[in-house]
């Protein structure tokens, strides 16, 4: 379904965000992006996204395919109507509005409203918190309900493809194993393909079916999840081994 062809994606015509990044998603499988911070994860989704050209960003070299048709250079409201949704770093959740009512915005695109009322349901059913807090101010959520949040307003926006950037990022370990448990039952149950930026890669790979594995930019390493959970750079308990140099924008919060 998704086809990501030896990428280079530059920001400002002189920071090299990634170079020659090549990856796939099949229809209704779960994959993940793993890299230290810094490694070019989200440059990568912000490069299928849209998103890149909102941070003075482009591909520069190399191509994105969605069922065939190109779409690096398409906005992130085109790519988000072909079903692609982008759940971007740092749970940004729309404070002054309620749990439900952030959920909905997820629906804005939607005209099938009874289809949209039976999603809502199954969101909650999926995260069974939200719905105790479905009329609370979602700035008074825990930084996990936040997460589950944004996760649930990807949801009802109905996508084949949801992209994921480090949803592990900054909570308790219970918390990872809730969410990726959550995760797992979206993808075998409503068969949505998952791209999951993650540093945290036993989390990710044990319920991905591929990883791919950035460092500087480039890929290093790709292959059935089993193998790479073998790969002595994937030894440690939660980080990917290897740093490198963060581009000035590579985990900046967008606007978007």
């Amino acid at each position: 379904m998704l086809e990501v062809r030896k990428i280079k994606a530059v920001y400002s015509d002189v920071v090299l965000g990634v170079s020659e990044v090549s990856l796939t998603v099949p229809d209704g499988e779960a994959v993940a992006l793993l890299g230290s911070n810094g490694s070019g994860k989200s440059t990568t989704l912000k490069s299928i996204s849209g998103v890149l050209a909102t941070e003075d960003g482009e591909v520069t070299e190399g191509e994105v395919l969605f069922d065939g048709v190109r779409i690096d250079r398409l906005a992130p409201e085109e790519t988000a109507r072909l079903g692609i949704c982008h759940v971007l770093q740092g749970r940004s959740a729309f404070t002054h509005l309620t749990t439900e009512e952030n959920l909905l915005m997820g629906a804005y695109l939607r005209r099938d409203r009874r289809r949209v009322a039976e999603d809502l349901e199954k969101v909650y059913s999926y995260f069974p918190a939200l719905k105790a807090r479905r009329r609370q101010m979602s700035g008074y959520l825990s930084g996990g309900e936040q997460q589950m949040l944004v996760i649930g307003r990807a949801f009802l926006f109905g996508p084949r493809l949801m992209l994921l950037d480090e949803p592990s990022l900054g909570l308790a370990p219970m918390i990872v194993e809730e969410i990726y448990r959550i995760l797992r039952r979206i993808n075998a149950q409503e068969e949505t393909a998952l791209l999951i930026a993650e540093q945290n890669a036993r989390a990710a790979l044990a319920m991905a079916s591929r990883g791919c594995v950035l460092q500087n930019g480039r890929v290093v390493s790709e292959g059935p999840a089993e193998r790479l959970l073998e790969e002595a750079h994937l030894a440690l308990p939660s980080k990917v081994a290897g740093s490198s140099v963060q581009s000035p924008t590579e985990n900046r919060p967008s606007s978007v």
